[in-house]
């Protein structure tokens, strides 16, 4: 079953489209099958529908009631192992 992922950022292009490529390939070196909806912050709420997880590349300080975890590392290159293993925990179980 696929896991929805939602990846955002201010315009939707540039920083998620780093992150959400990396997200792809992290879950399929480790046979996780997801399902990235890119799009702004300003949309996140209402794209939570059966969503898993929350990675954006900018703070966010609202509580969505889904995990959320930033995405930052993945284009500073600071902290990526901690990041990837944080996502993986979220959407191995």
């Amino acid at each position: 079953m696929k896991k929805k992922v939602i990846v955002a950022c201010g315009g939707a292009v540039a920083t998620s489209t780093i992150a959400a490529n990396h997200i792809v390939d992290l879950c399929k070196k480790n046979g996780i099958d997801v399902d990235i909806c890119q799009i702004r912050i300003s949309e996140i709420q209402s794209n939570l529908d059966n969503c898993k997880l929350i990675v954006t590349t900018s703070k966010v300080r609202r509580d969505y009631g889904v995990p959320l975890i930033t995405g930052m590392p993945f284009i500073s290159g600071i902290g990526v192992d901690k990041t990837e293993k944080a996502i993986l925990d979220v959407l191995k179980d």
